[in-house]
């Protein structure tokens, strides 16, 4: 169990990271992805589009590297299950939103099977969280012999 939680751990940081690397730099383009929703007020869809590519870098390299690791899960889960019922609630409104997942130059269509993935994605998440830390992370230089 431990490589398969530390392989899961890897999949979905890596995914953070790649997905907050192609935001970085383009927070008008994610402010107007976000906006597309219509679920949040306007004043604070700038702020969202500004701090959002970097949570996930954070997060994604937090798991990657396997430091803190049942939190940075537990964080990916709320995320991934936000993104999955935003998408949804579009699917829903008939909104012909812009996914924007991965930055600027995704154009996919927020529609159904984004939802299964970023519920599945969130559903891994917990998994990870719940058998953390796995093997090669860095939560076990920093536990006790009686933890690991």
């Amino acid at each position: 169990m431990p490589v398969m939680t530390a392989g899961l751990r890897v999949a979905v940081g890596i995914i953070l990271i790649v997905a907050g690397a192609l935001k970085v730099g383009h927070p008008a383009a994610l402010a107007a992805s976000i906006a597309d929703f219509r679920l949040f007020p306007p004043q604070f869809v700038a702020p969202l589009a500004i701090v959002l590519p970097y949570l996930e870098l954070f997060v994604g390299a937090y798991l990657v590297i396997g430091l803190f690791t049942r939190v940075m899960a537990a964080i990916a889960a709320v995320q991934f299950t936000v993104y999955g019922l935003a998408i949804a609630s579009a699917v829903l409104r008939h909104i012909p939103a812009n996914c924007g997942c991965f930055g600027p130059w995704d154009q996919a269509k927020a529609d159904w099977p984004h939802v299964a993935l970023d519920l599945a994605l969130a559903g891994v998440s917990l998994l990870v969280a719940r058998t953390a830390p796995g093997t090669l992370a860095l939560d076990r230089t920093f536990s006790t012999k009686k933890e690991r």
